[in-house]
């Protein structure tokens, strides 16, 4: 599978099975779904320490380097192969939870004066 980097934008969808797709070609296999949770785990604590040291208290070590981007799209990966894996239609997903937020919290957040102080 030939990556392109001038395609339009990937929907969550294609994204799933492009990922699929790179796990059949060069991947072998998935990792066990638990194996995964702790990858998942671990892309987090990466993402976390990049966050901590950029716009947290933390500074980066001399010579270290970080990309923000890179990290999210580490825990995008995993994600996306636990969706495959679990038979998880992430699209779908996605549209039911910001409907239920939507139902749930439409009025909450506007009304709260924590969000409105500033």
């Amino acid at each position: 599978m030939e990556q392109q980097t001038d395609t339009p934008d990937i929907t969550l969808r294609q994204a799933q099975q492009m990922v699929d797709t790179w796990i059949r070609t060069y991947g072998v296999r998935y990792f066990s779904e638990l194996t995964n949770m702790a990858v998942l785990t671990e892309e987090v604590g990466e993402l976390a320490r990049v966050m901590a040291r950029r716009y947290g208290d933390q500074s980066f070590k001399p010579g270290e380097q970080a990309n923000l981007g890179d990290e999210m799209a580490d825990v995008l990966w995993v994600l996306l192969c636990l969706a495959n894996q679990t038979g998880i239609d992430l699209t779908e997903e996605l549209r039911r939870n910001i409907e239920k937020k939507t139902q749930r919290d439409k009025l909450r957040h506007i009304n709260n004066d924590k969000l409105n102080e500033k």
